[in-house]
C-alpha cells in the first residue's frame, strides 16, 4: 500500500537525522581505528649536540707537546680573553674549541719551533632557565653536557597533568635574535627512543600548561 504523501514528508527529516548520524559513526570508526597513531615530528626541532663554542667562565686545559712547561689551565675572563705566555692576551669566547685550537697554533709559530696546541674543555658553569608548568622553576646551573628533558627533571618535572610535553619551547639566542624551537618530550615521558636536544649557557626552557 503506498505511503500518504504526507507520511512522506514527515520522514523524511528522520532519514536525514539518521543519514547525518551515520556519517559521524564513519568518521568516528575512521579515526579510532586499530592503526596506533604516529607522533608527529614538529619542525626546526634541534636534536644533536653541535659543536661546542667557548663562553666567558668557561675553564680551559691548554697542552703544548713541544714546550710541556706551558701546559696550564685558565678561566675565560669575563672580556671573553685569556693571557697566555710569549703571545698575550687571546680572544677565546666565541669560537669553537677547533677554531681556538688553530688560532693559538697560528700565533705561536713564529714563538715556537712546535707551534701545536690542544684545548680542551675542563668544566664549564652556566645558567639555563625553566619555566612554565614545572614543579620548581627557575635558573639550573650546568658545568657539562645537559638535555632539555634533564633540566626539566633538575626543576622538579612537569606539572602532573597540566603540561604539554608535546610542545616545550626551547628559547635560544642566536646572531642577536631569539628563536624558538619547538620539542615534543611525550615520547621520551612514554619510554620510547628519542634523539636527545642538548642545551646551549642561557638558553630557556618554557613548558606549556595543558588544558585538555
Amino acid at each position: 500500500m503506498p505511503i500518504p504523501h504526507s507520511a512522506q514528508e514527515t520522514n523524511q527529516p528522520i532519514r536525514a537525522i539518521f543519514a547525518c548520524l551515520a556519517g559521524i559513526l564513519s568518521a568516528l570508526l575512521l579515526l579510532c581505528g586499530c592503526q596506533s597513531p604516529k607522533i608527529a615530528m614538529l619542525p626546526d626541532q634541534p636534536v644533536s649536540q653541535g659543536p661546542v663554542y667557548l663562553v666567558a667562565g668557561d675553564i680551559i686545559k691548554l697542552t703544548f707537546p713541544g714546550t710541556p712547561e706551558y701546559n696550564q689551565s685558565q678561566k675565560i675572563r669575563a672580556d671573553g680573553k685569556i693571557s697566555l705566555p710569549l703571545i698575550g692576551e687571546v680572544q677565546a669566547a666565541g669560537k669553537k674549541i677547533g677554531q681556538f685550537q688553530a688560532d693559538l697554533s697560528r700565533l705561536y709559530e713564529s714563538q715556537l719551533q712546535n707551534s701545536e696546541v690542544v684545548v680542551a674543555l675542563e668544566s664549564r658553569i652556566a645558567p639555563v632557565y625553566v619555566t612554565g608548568a614545572v614543579n620548581r622553576p627557575g635558573k639550573i646551573l650546568i658545568d657539562g653536557p645537559m638535555t632539555a628533558l634533564e633540566a626539566i627533571m633538575e626543576s622538579g618535572g612537569f606539572v602532573a597533568a597540566g603540561s604539554d610535553q608535546k610542545k616545550v619551547h626551547l628559547i635560544r639566542l642566536e646572531n642577536g635574535r631569539y628563536i624558538t624551537h619547538i620539542i615534543d618530550l611525550s615520547p621520551a615521558m612514554r619510554g620510547q627512543t628519542t634523539t636527545a636536544c642538548y642545551l646551549k649557557p642561557k638558553d630557556v626552557i618554557y613548558v606549556p600548561e595543558s588544558f585538555f
